[in-house]
């Protein structure tokens, strides 16, 4: 059986990565539309070796005949238009904070909370791409002995922050190779170039940032659990593709760095660095949808803890990845 699949926000870097994570996961798809603003309508992007037309969003009357959306247009675009999908059929799968914390609606990692997808009401919320990775390889260690808290520092690539900041590392990077002056910065708030910035998003009331937030939150929900703690600094780092995390969590009882090596070999969807001196990078993650561990240690302030480095690729398993998993889901559940 195959399904009919609209990606909305197809011309984005996450709308691209979808058309390649469902061609190369072979999804079943029939047929496929995409979407966009009215900037890119008559754009053509290829899937399968077909060209396929962009229409614009704003000029579609109904959206019936379609069974699966994924999004990746922005929230305000994902309020105005989940809805409206998921009225006229389709099951959403939308990658924006739009619809993250809606009781209404399931957050879901496939690695961690599978079964939640079987709750959805027409939407289903990708969560935050620095959030996923560090579940997926948190989860088998929570469930092993229990986790009470987390603290996260993560050191984020430009394309967290769409097309515009990756062109703004570039130009500001050629520029400063050619002794020009570098250009100001535009899509991020201070210039990326050779710096890093310890703010994403906009700052809350506490001195947090939403991104900062959102790991909390989310984290709380996938988990199902709303007493673990997590305080996060994010950080955005001058690398293009790949997010990089360290992370200590405090236990709810003893476990060696061994045992937790063990334990995240066997876990679905993760690789494990295992040598002390050997460790992924950003570079090494780049294309993969796996998360990649490494540097796992006992922590030295909590006792007991453990201390470890968290890679994977933002775009993909932080993104597309996730939402095409979501997709097989629904087809594995028989729910669309």
């Amino acid at each position: 059986m195959g399904y009919r699949v609209a990606i909305v926000g197809a011309t984005g870097e996450v709308g691209r990565a979808f058309l390649k994570v469902l061609e190369e996961r072979d999804f079943p798809v029939d047929d496929i539309q995409l979407f966009a603003s009215e900037r890119s309508e008559g754009t053509f992007l290829t899937f399968r070796g077909q060209k396929v037309k962009v229409q614009a969003l704003n000029k579609r009357g109904d959206f019936k005949g379609i069974d699966i959306a994924l999004f990746s247009a922005g929230s305000s675009v994902s309020k105005e238009y989940a809805p409206k999908f998921a009225s006229d059929g389709a099951v959403v799968i939308d990658n924006s904070s739009a619809w993250r914390l809606d009781p209404q609606v399931p957050l879901v990692v496939p690695e961690v909370n599978p079964e939640d997808v079987k709750e959805h009401k027409g939407i289903i919320a990708n969560p935050n791409c620095s959030t996923i990775q560090m579940v997926v390889a948190l989860k088998p260690i929570y469930d092993a002995v229990g986790i009470e808290a987390i603290i996260v520092s993560t050191y984020q690539s430009v394309s967290g922050a769409g097309a515009k900041a990756i062109r703004e590392l570039e130009r500001q990077t050629r520029a400063w190779c050619k002794g020009d002056k570098i250009p100001d910065p535009e899509a991020l708030p201070k210039r990326i170039a050779f710096n890093v910035i310890p703010q994403i998003d906009v700052f809350t009331e506490n001195g947090y940032t939403k991104e900062e937030m959102k790991m909390l939150n989310e984290t709380r929900k996938i988990m199902h659990d709303p007493n673990i703690k997590v305080s996060a600094t994010t950080v955005r780092v001058p690398v293009f593709y790949g997010h990089s995390e360290a992370v200590s969590v405090k236990l709810k009882k003893e476990i060696s760095p061994e045992e937790v090596k063990k334990i995240l070999s066997k876990a679905k969807g993760v690789i494990v660095f295992d040598e002390t001196s050997s460790y992924p990078t950003a570079l090494d993650v780049a294309g993969r949808d796996e998360v990649f561990v490494g540097r796992i240690r006992r922590d030295l302030v909590f006792d007991p803890g453990i201390s470890m480095w968290i890679v994977a690729d933002n775009i993909r398993k932080g993104a597309a990845t996730n939402a095409v998993q979501i997709a097989e889901l629904l087809t594995q559940f028989a729910m669309v």
